[in-house]
């Protein structure tokens, strides 16, 4: 609270909004500003994070400028988990990302051994068994 011409006022804040679109153009001035230029025929773009995590770009806008070494990939993006892109993936994968994939597949592994194991034995036989052996036993009973 304050005081003007002799009442007591409250102050508010005013928080100003920042629109994307200006953001957008105020990347796009700074990149403009770096002598970028547009790649074309990227399809798609996968960035492999250290948590086996991807983040994927369909159809990116991507630039490049060789000259101050900057790239810049805008577009939707989506996040998800290597193994749900394996097949196409493994030819983007180097050296890191193939050591990581199988430290992943040995976990995955571990944490199914927890699963019930696999049927040996016929059920139905064993209580076929268990029914005759029954039988024998209380037909050895004998009756007074």
């Amino acid at each position: 609270l304050f005081r003007v011409h002799g009442r007591w006022e409250m102050i508010f804040n005013v928080k100003i909004l920042t629109n994307s679109a200006v953001d957008d153009k105020k990347l796009q001035l700074s990149l403009k500003k770096l002598g970028v230029n547009t790649i074309p025929g990227i399809e798609e773009v996968n960035m492999i994070k250290n948590d086996g995590t991807v983040i994927h770009f369909n159809n990116p806008k991507t630039q490049a400028s060789l000259a101050t070494n900057t790239f810049a990939i805008t577009g939707h993006s989506e996040s998800k988990q290597i193994t749900d892109m394996l097949p196409s993936i493994i030819t983007q994968l180097g050296p890191e990302g193939l050591n990581q994939l199988k430290k992943l597949a040995s976990a995955t592994v571990a944490e199914d051994d927890d699963d019930v194991p696999e049927l040996t034995e016929n059920f139905e036989e064993a209580s076929k068994q268990e029914v005759e052996n029954i039988t024998q036993k209380v037909q050895e009973i004998p009756v007074s």
